[in-house]
């Protein structure tokens, strides 16, 4: 009979976070070894992560961390809101977090091969992923740059940690109003800054639906142009931000608002879990 104690079998839970009859049977395996019953464990574990390589991630939590004149957002998916709200999961993103900004990270393949401790954060994400029992994946990442931040994590349930989260560079001093716009955000959910960094090509796909209904309502031909580029207005309200009315004032645009306070938006962007 393999030579260890309950005191070996809380230890190995404790460590990895492992069931009592797993980590006992683990022991077991490894006569009594505790390293050797860690390496078994983990091994297990990555196996199940490769059976569940497939399956969908629509819960997690999004986290923003600012260094310099750089803030990074992430979204750290799951399988189910019950993991989502766990102390390990929302532990493993900040342990996440932290490693792809120290390695100044830009996309999600630079922050999975940056360095915690003495693992990569993509095999500490495998790692969590076996004990927790579910699928878990870094999904996003995106940095923005500015002299200042306003940051935005929105609670979609009390009981979850956030699941919408905004980030806003901006040059000016009224921070309020700042942090009022990355909420706008997270309402209106815009693609674009302004009008101008809307892709020619999506403004002409636009143009060509919005001309075409026009066309089938019987629109007079003289009169489509006009017709048209309202039309488009509407389009452009709906996809960049400055052009948006104001969530907190609809009768005023996002341009006014920041512009009356000063500002001056230089990026921003927008995580929803599962979106």
């Amino acid at each position: 009979m393999a030579n260890f104690t309950a005191a070996d079998v809380k230890a190995l839970r404790d460590r990895l976070g492992a069931g009592m009859m797993d980590s006992k049977n683990a022991l077991v395996e490894a006569d009594g070894d505790l390293e050797k019953a860690v390496e078994i464990l983990r091994l297990k574990g990555a196996k199940s992560n490769a059976k569940r390589a497939d399956r969908s991630t629509s819960e997690g939590l999004v986290a923003a961390k600012q260094n310099g004149n750089t803030t990074t957002l992430i979204e750290l998916a799951c399988e189910t809101d019950f993991v989502a709200k766990g102390d390990k999961f929302i532990n493993l993103s900040q342990v996440v977090l932290d490693a792809a900004v120290a390695a100044g990270a830009t996309t999600v393949d630079e922050a999975l091969a940056a360095s915690t401790g003495d693992k990569t954060v993509a095999q500490a994400i495998d790692e969590e992923s076996a004990i927790i029992g579910e699928k878990v994946e870094l999904r996003r990442l995106a940095v923005v740059t500015g002299d200042d931040f306003a940051v935005y994590l929105h609670k979609t349930s009390k009981d979850l940690p956030p699941q919408v989260g905004v980030v806003v560079g901006y040059t000016g001093s009224d921070g309020d109003t700042a942090r009022s716009i990355a909420q706008h955000i997270a309402f209106a959910d815009p693609q674009y800054l302004a009008r101008e960094d809307v892709p020619a090509d999506a403004v002409e796909k636009e143009r060509e639906i919005v001309t075409e209904i026009s066309r089938n309502e019987g629109k007079p031909e003289a009169a489509l142009p006009k017709i048209v580029e309202g039309r488009l207005g509407a389009f452009f309200k709906q996809v960049a931000l400055l052009e948006q009315d104001y969530a907190k004032d609809n009768k005023v645009q996002v341009k006014k608002v920041v512009a009356d306070a000063g500002l001056t938006i230089t990026g921003f962007v927008r995580f929803k879990v599962g979106a």
